[in-house]
């Protein structure tokens, strides 16, 4: 498949083939959400954005796999660099109770490892002042470590705060943190103390003009909710504050510089530490290497994940515990292969300076939106190429996922009516008139009235 020229060609979606694998899938698998029935072949030819199903049909894929392929398929970024070696057994090992080595010494490795990849996760998180690393499996230990060591810190702490519309994870520790859709929590136990403050998401708005319940006539909920200010909340009690710096699955909801600039100040203010869920939002997406950067928060953990391969917490040293197996797990953060595509991702990002590329074309994407977008599209937004489009209906926003994939687009669905774009961090111009094209046929398509078949 050459990129520069490929073309989605899809027929009927799905295909018969994928229609065999997903019945077989469905035979044994717990149900899940599955935004469509596509089913990537992966001994077909596929590059960057580019993808072919098992049936044969190409499709422009503008989901990266919710985040966890940042550059997408096959990318030579990456892969030119994991034919330099032999993969071994066993790919995962004992985590951080095991050491490993691709050499005599560090700075000889022929291939980068978990150590590694936690120096270049400093380097990334050095204007934060971070300089520790726990590496994990997902983006929910990530998130259930930093509750922990934010506990530990402030032990014997009672509370945390997070913020409606979030989402966390599906452990049941970030499951009590997650407030957005009831599906995700409904009748399961949840941590104590969590206290709920209204997120920002009219990202135009001032403590004036706010009508999303933060701000209110004599300041904001969140600091209103503390006992200084008349509250029933201690903070020198709430172990962690913990958000989103932009919310994913709640609907790419990105916040407003006074909502962010307020956090800051009440988290600095008292000392509450910050705890940022750069899961879905960080690695680059947003033109920033964290989104965190684009705002006046000062996070004093970040959790990620997705396009690192492997889950981590990163922080300062004095805010982990400094005793030996307070931190652990068998398996947490000892794959050697998603280390190793953790380390090739950022250092592509850097080498390819793909946080200009993803702002350029981010840019790019928004205005072609804008040019050709109907009335019934209520609002274009993102940072880079994290990017969202909201509908009027969400019928209306289900038909467009469908029309969209048979046009050979793939996307995905977030929030109650939005649908989010995002494509590789490398997209070229053409690649990005190519998908926008393409979906804006699919608005077209659809038209005034919406019917999901």
């Amino acid at each position: 498949m050459d990129r520069d020229t490929a073309e989605p060609d899809a027929a009927a979606l799905p295909g018969p083939n994928a229609r065999k694998w997903v019945q077989f899938h469905q035979e044994h698998s717990a149900p899940s959400e599955y935004s469509h029935e596509f089913v990537w072949d992966v001994t077909r030819e596929a590059d960057g954005p580019f993808v072919t199903d098992v049936d044969g049909n190409v499709l422009l894929d503008f989901t990266c796999h919710i985040g966890a392929a940042p550059l997408g398929y096959n990318n030579e970024k990456v892969l030119s660099r994991l034919r330099e070696f032999d993969l071994v057994e066993p790919m995962k090992i004992a985590g951080q109770d095991m050491y490993f080595g691709a050499g005599p010494t560090p700075d000889e490795a022929e291939v980068p490892g978990s150590s590694h990849l936690m120096e270049a996760l400093v380097d990334a998180s050095d204007q934060y002042g971070m300089d520790t690393v726990f590496l994990s499996n997902s983006g929910a230990e990530a998130m259930e470590n930093a509750m922990k060591i934010t506990h530990d810190l402030r032990a014997p702490a009672k509370y945390g705060v997070a913020f409606s519309g979030s989402f966390h994870g599906r452990t049941l520790g970030t499951l009590s943190v997650t407030k957005s859709k009831d599906v995700y929590t409904r009748h399961y136990p949840e941590v104590s103390g969590i206290e709920t403050v209204p997120f920002c998401a009219d990202r135009d708005c001032d403590a004036g003009s706010c009508d999303c319940g933060f701000f209110t006539g004599e300041g904001s909920r969140l600091r209103a909710m503390l006992s200084p200010e008349g509250g029933h909340v201690n903070p020198d009690e709430i172990a962690f504050l913990t958000l989103e710096p932009i919310q994913g699955v709640g609907g790419y909801r990105f916040p407003s510089e006074a909502f962010m600039s307020e956090v800051a100040a009440v988290t600095d203010e008292y000392d509450i530490p910050l705890v940022v869920d750069e899961i879905q939002s960080g690695v680059g997406r947003t033109g920033e290497i964290w989104a965190s950067d684009h705002y006046a928060i000062e996070p004093d953990v970040i959790a990620s994940a997705k396009a690192l391969r492997v889950g981590a917490t990163i922080s300062r040293s004095e805010v982990f515990p400094a005793e030996k197996n307070r931190l652990g797990s068998t398996f947490g953060g000892g794959d050697v292969l998603g280390s190793m595509m953790g380390a090739f991702t950022l250092e592509a990002i850097r080498e390819h300076d793909l946080l200009e590329n993803a702002t350029r074309r981010g840019r790019q994407a928004k205005e072609l939106l804008a040019e050709r977008t109907p009335e019934h599209v209520e609002d274009i937004r993102g940072k880079g190429l994290m990017l969202a489009v909201e509908f009027d209906t969400p019928d209306r926003r289900a038909a467009v996922v469908e029309a969209a994939l048979e046009r050979g687009l793939l996307t995905l669905g977030c929030g109650e009516k939005t649908i989010r774009l995002l494509p590789p961090l490398d997209s070229t111009e053409r690649e990005i008139e190519l998908g926008i094209s393409l979906f804006c046929d699919a608005v077209d398509a659809v038209g005034p009235t919406a019917t999901v078949s």
